[in-house]
Formats: C-alpha cells, sequence, structure tokens
C-alpha cells in the first residue's frame, strides 16, 4: 500500500450483499474522489453465504484504495464493525453500510463538520419514511425506554454512519468488552459533537438481514449493555407485591376472625400463585439475561477473527507486503 497514510477510511460491514456492493463501490468512490483527500474502503465480510467476498476480492483488484478483509466466520455486525475500526488507519473514520440508505453525498457534510473542529459529526434521519410502520414504532419505543433507563443517552434516529476522529477512535478501543453495542459504546466515549439531518433512501439492491428476531435481541443488548435498570425494576415489583399481598392478608384475618367470613378457596389460590409464578419466572428471566452476559464476557474471547486481510499496492508506490 502507498506510504502516504490515508486521511479517510470508510468502515463497510457486509453480509450477503452481492447485488448492491459494486454500485455502492461507484457512488462512493466518486464523492471520495471529490473531495480530495487520500482515502481507503475497507470491506469487510462477516461470513456472507452469497458471493460477496469475490466481489469484493474483484473490487479490490480494481481499485487500489480497497481493502478486503475477510472474517473467520458471521460474527454479527457489531463485531465486523469493530474489526473495519481496529484495522481503519484514516485520520477520520466512516462507517457506513453497502444498502445506500445512508447517502455518501452526506460525507461532505461531514469533513465541513470535522475541519471545523468536531470530533464526531453524527447523521440523524429526519424522515422515516422507508420503514414500516411496526420497525417506526418499535424503534421509537426502543430510544424512550433506553434513554429513560440507561445511564448514557442515545441520540434518537442516529445510526452507525457518522464521522469519527482517531482522538474519539482510541477512547473506543480502550473499552474491552466483547459484546458490543456500538452505539451506546459511541455515545458513552462523548466528544465534540455536531448533527448533520439527513432523510433516508430505500435500500439500492439486495435485502436486509435484519428481522424482528434480530431486532428485538439487538434491542435487549443495548439496554442491558448499559443499564441495570431492568434489575432494579423487579425490587420495585417485588416490594409492590408483597404490599398488597400483605394487604390482602390482612384483609382476610379481619373478615375471618369479626365477621366470620370464610376466605375464598381454590380458586383464588390457583390464580395468586400462577401470577407470582409468572412474576418469579419474568424476574428469573432478566437476572439471567445479566448472568448471560457476565458469562460470556469473563472468556474474554475476542470480538471477531480475521482470516485474510488483503489490498493492493497503490501503483505509483510498490512494496512489499
Amino acid at each position: 500500500m502507498s506510504n502516504s497514510e490515508p486521511i479517510i477510511s470508510i468502515v463497510c460491514p457486509c453480509y450477503n450483499e452481492q447485488a448492491v456492493l459494486t454500485i455502492f463501490m461507484e457512488r462512493i468512490s466518486s464523492v471520495l474522489q471529490e473531495t480530495g483527500y487520500n482515502y481507503e474502503v475497507i470491506l469487510i465480510n462477516d461470513g456472507s453465504k452469497d458471493d460477496t467476498l469475490s466481489v469484493m476480492e474483484s473490487l479490490r483488484e480494481q481499485d487500489h484504495h480497497v481493502r478486503t478483509v475477510n472474517l473467520s466466520r458471521n460474527f454479527g455486525k457489531e463485531a465486523a464493525l469493530t474489526a473495519g475500526l481496529d484495522l481503519a488507519r484514516g485520520e477520520v473514520i466512516i462507517p457506513i453500510d453497502a444498502d445506500l440508505q445512508d447517502p455518501p453525498e452526506l460525507i461532505h457534510d461531514f469533513l465541513r463538520e470535522w475541519n471545523k473542529g468536531f470530533d464526531v459529526v453524527v447523521a440523524k434521519r429526519v424522515d422515516r419514511s422507508t420503514d414500516s410502520w411496526a420497525k417506526k414504532l418499535s424503534a421509537e419505543l426502543f430510544y424512550k425506554f433506553h434513554n429513560a433507563v440507561a445511564h448514557v443517552e442515545i441520540p434518537e434516529n442516529v445510526g452507525d454512519f457518522r464521522l469519527i476522529n482517531r482522538r474519539v477512535l482510541k477512547a473506543i478501543q480502550l473499552l474491552p468488552e466483547n459484546q458490543r453495542f456500538m452505539k451506546g459504546i459511541f455515545s458513552w466515549v462523548g466528544f465534540k459533537t455536531s448533527v448533520v439531518e439527513y432523510k433516508r433512501e430505500s435500500r439500492e439492491a439486495g435485502e436486509t438481514s435484519f428481522n424482528g428476531w434480530k431486532l428485538w435481541n439487538f434491542a435487549l443488548d443495548g439496554i442491558t449493555s448499559f443499564s441495570t435498570a431492568p434489575l432494579r425494576i423487579w425490587l420495585y415489583i417485588g416490594s409492590v407485591i408483597s404490599a398488597f399481598a400483605f394487604l390482602y392478608l390482612s384483609i382476610t384475618v379481619i373478615k375471618t376472625l369479626i365477621f366470620g367470613i370464610d376466605s375464598p378457596g381454590y380458586a383464588s389460590l390457583i390464580t395468586v400463585i400462577l401470577f407470582l409464578g409468572g412474576v418469579q419466572l419474568i424476574g428469573i428471566g432478566v437476572l439471567g439475561e445479566y448472568v448471560g452476559r457476565l458469562y460470556m464476557e469473563s472468556k474474554r474471547r475476542p470480538s471477531y477473527i480475521v482470516e485474510s486481510d488483503k489490498y493492493q499496492d497503490a501503483p505509483e508506490e510498490k512494496q512489499n507486503d
């Protein structure tokens, strides 16, 4: 690779993106050339099942700015994004998805704000008309609930598409956890931040790999990564139930001793037992979610494993790999 270090590093995790990668590279290369800065585009293959890797290698052979990273299996988008951030060499790093829902042209606005002295420039969606009503509602509920219970607030309608400088990247790399929720991590490190608003576009080609179940688990990861409030909530729920149980017990005893009224029997007893059993199981489930995260973190496994990391030397300056 050229001895001239890139100023801009584009980090693009890819999973089954063969249909859109060529279009993505054409569009983002045009934008990056207009900036006048030296750049690199890091394409990370996260265990794709289609021909994504072959397309990536073809793009690398055609353009010396392209660097292809192949993970040993599918580790998930957060791990693939982490791999790209760790390998980025630029002074500014811009994560972006290959589906082109986040317009590469916004990079010009990112760089303008960066030149003003901002360490982080985030892209905020002001129009989610391309999303289904269910996705819009679930996203709104997630942001409201997360920001209500978490110690770190995540900006609403802000994804991974953003600019961070190398100082921010070094701060992110200090965080040791391997169960990573990158939106929360980006927010946790802080730094001087600017916001650029934009309208999100429809997916250029291919299909999203995120379904309702994956999004639900993703939301759970976000909440449990940055808040212990769900554990504390069950303390309050237990206290309220205990208070009602004591009140009900007192009423029953008074009715029996003073008025001689027998307490209701089998039906009410079963109802109470089933209710308390359900509450206990939910509480154990919440506790298990946190214990599970502790268990996974205690193993200290890496977030990802790189099988190959390839780039093509710049034509004007050749050097051995």
